[in-house]
């Protein structure tokens, strides 16, 4: 079963009707003792990063993720949930991350071209750069649905995948059992579907 960690912070009902599309079974859970329990855990997260992780920290559910990060459980993080797993965030200040994965969020105004609207909206396209077993059902190329204004840096070693948005920006990122997508998976249709389900495949 995927835990989908219910923060206060989330996508909830969408993530979860997509894991029943693909026949998966997913909890919304708030309850650490479930959390431990399930197969795989799911962070979702939308809104801003200091809220977010003020109550992550908060409710206790950030020491239970590490923990079970720790234990080598599959954990994926969505949108903000990926930027979650990072080390720090600079939106708006500067603000603690999970330090799962290296790195740190940073605007992607600092980046891209001033002609370019922010948040960044709309389908792109995926460039691998590592192997992952989410991406085990998917190609090269195929399109996926974002939803951002910041982006992960300095995780060159844990970027696995990249979009072209003005430049080069991190897609998605993975160290060891612990994965995240910038993208939304449960907006992208068939693409997001089958990442979803690779992730509940991984043992």
């Amino acid at each position: 079963m995927v835990a989908i960690v219910d923060y206060g912070v989330g996508n909830l009902f969408s993530l979860s009707a997509s894991f029943a599309k693909i026949g998966k079974e997913a909890c919304i859970t708030s309850d650490a003792e479930v959390i431990r329990g399930a197969s795989h855990i799911l962070l979702p997260g939308v809104g801003a990063f200091s809220d977010a992780a003020k109550k992550l920290f908060e409710s206790g559910l950030a020491e239970v993720v590490c923990e079970e990060a720790k234990r080598g459980k599959p954990i994926l993080g969505i949108c903000l949930g990926m930027q979650l797993l990072l080390q720090k965030s600079y939106e708006f200040g500067e603000h603690e991350g999970l330090g799962l994965i290296s790195g740190s969020v940073d605007p992607i105004a600092d980046v891209i071209p001033a002609d370019y609207k922010i948040p960044h909206i709309g389908w792109n396209s995926l460039r691998f750069k590592q192997n992952c077993p989410i991406f085990k059902n998917i190609h090269d190329g195929d399109c996926v649905y974002f939803v951002h204004s910041y982006f992960a840096t300095d995780c060159n070693d844990s970027v696995i995948a990249t979009a072209e948005y003005g430049k080069e920006l991190t897609a998605a990122v993975a160290q060891g059992n612990v994965m995240g997508c910038q993208f939304h998976p449960e907006k992208s249709e068939r693409v997001g579907l089958a990442i979803l389900k690779a992730f509940c495949e991984i043992n």
